[in-house]
């Protein structure tokens, strides 16, 4: 097997905060290297994170960054996303929102990303229509959390049934769901 490639510089860091602060929404360390090499499959792309949490999905799109291209998070959270304030935000690539993601999602234009990675409810169970809207040709769309985790809420089950049924149904994307990590889906637009 070959060397395992160096992790985010701030990923422990990040790590070690959000497990005092009891933030156990991160996102999965193989989940992570996915996002990283899906972002450097987007030469200066745009990238849009929908919940930032503390941080992690955003230390891995960065580290999978080049220099021209650029992220914007966004989460609710104001403690959990001032964990990654202040552990990535010297980086200029990033760009941090405190709002609703929902709201942002309806402000923003069409084909205004290059890949988007949803890790809140907002652009995964609500709004999912105006974040694939905001996804570009040849844009990628992924998802974590699929898979039963201790932190869902009673029920969840059948939310997450029925958002892969509508992504495996969605015309002008490719649909593609793995069962490994904590279970991830993705969908790539179709040029026209």
């Amino acid at each position: 097997m070959g060397q395992a490639q160096p992790l985010p510089a701030a990923l422990e860091a990040i790590e070690a905060r959000a497990a005092a602060l009891g933030f156990d929404m991160n996102s999965d360390r193989e989940v992570g290297r996915l996002l990283a090499a899906l972002a450097a499959s987007k030469p200066g792309g745009r990238m849009l994170e929908l919940g930032t949490g503390c941080g992690l999905g955003a230390a891995w799109l960065l580290h999978g960054m080049d220099a021209q291209a650029s992220l914007l998070t966004i989460d609710t959270d104001e403690t959990a996303q001032a964990v990654a304030r202040d552990t990535l935000g010297a980086d200029g690539r990033v760009r941090f929102l405190l709002e609703d993601g929902g709201t942002a999602l309806a402000q923003m234009a069409a084909a205004e990303f290059d890949l988007i990675f949803a890790d809140a409810w907002p652009g995964k169970f609500s709004h999912l229509d105006e974040a694939l809207a905001a996804l570009g040709p040849g844009g990628v769309y992924v998802i974590d959390d699929l898979l039963p985790r201790p932190n869902w809420p009673d029920g969840h089950q059948a939310n997450v049934d029925r958002l892969l049924a509508d992504l495996a149904g969605r015309d002008g994307f490719v649909f593609a769901q793995m069962g490994w990590a904590t279970g991830v889906a993705m969908l790539v637009r179709q040029a026209a």
